[in-house]
């Protein structure tokens, strides 16, 4: 199968540094969001914004911010939907010298017991998607939210990181498998109870492609969403999916990203 022919090179063709040169004092953890009204609060919530890169792709361009907070400093980008488009952004963050990433965004979830909004953590995800098998060999499902170990170096893992900070502030979340795929208007029925037996708890678009560029290039990732459309019900029901629905809970999701950036980014120091 045509999906089965993974290859190892490093090397491709086209490679993120033919054409991009790493940034000299970029901060080396980035933040990101899927929304663009969330993206414009969180980005307006820091005390400096500079406009450093910008991704130039066929349709739009996306601006990366370095910004500042009670002296620390991210990058901050909107990320492009889907997991080929989304992958292709992540490839040249890390490019321009970038080692950890945060992102965030909502998810279709497949139990109605899940509240909207609430927080999710995946620690799996199914590999319903074509992006993913370029980076690692073919397989059903990927570990999600591994953290990287460079030069034997061990580190605080980010979800163990991530739960303390949600367990402190009372907030709470489920950890559970994702169906990450590409194909949002062929969510069928039958596809969904299947992923539910299989264990996933949500939907979503990026994740497991995500999960493979960073393990492929030996970057840390880390994924959560909010819960927003339900599946789990007769009829589908939209909730919160408008990305000006429940803007102030949204703001609070994105400050939780924010404050995880903090710690991890004291973890190291």
């Amino acid at each position: 199968m045509v999906l089965e022919e993974f290859s190892k090179e490093k090397d491709s063709i086209i490679n993120p540094w033919n054409f991009i040169e790493k940034l000299p004092g970029v901060p080396k953890v980035a933040i990101s969001c899927y929304s663009f009204v969330t993206f414009d609060r969180m980005l307006a919530s820091f005390e400096k914004c500079e406009q450093i890169w910008e991704f130039k792709v066929a349709n739009q361009r996306i601006p990366i911010y370095k910004v500042e907070r009670d002296g620390k400093e991210y990058v901050l980008f909107n990320c492009d939907v889907g997991a080929p488009a989304a992958a292709g952004c992540v490839e040249e963050i890390y490019q321009l010298g970038i080692e950890t990433m945060i992102i965030f965004g909502t998810c279709g979830v497949l139990d109605s017991s899940i509240d909207d909004c609430a927080i999710i953590i995946p620690d799996m995800a199914v590999r319903d998607e074509g992006t993913s098998y370029h980076y690692v060999p073919a397989s059903d499902e990927i570990e999600v939210n591994k953290t990287i170990l460079k030069d034997g170096i061990t580190v605080p893992s980010i979800k163990d990181t991530f739960i303390a900070l949600l367990e402190e502030t009372g907030i709470s979340y489920t950890i559970g498998k994702v169906w990450t795929t590409d194909a949002i208007y062929r969510e069928t029925r039958e596809k969904m109870e299947m992923r539910k037996k299989a264990g996933c708890v949500a939907v979503d678009m990026e994740c497991s492609a995500l999960a493979a560029v960073a393990q492929f290039r030996g970057k840390n990732m880390f994924t959560f969403f909010y819960a927003a459309d339900n599946l789990d019900t007769d009829e589908w029901d939209s909730r919160s999916l408008g990305n000006y629905d429940k803007i102030e809970e949204k703001d609070v999701i994105a400050e939780l990203a924010i404050q995880l950036a903090d710690r991890i980014t004291q973890e190291k120091m």
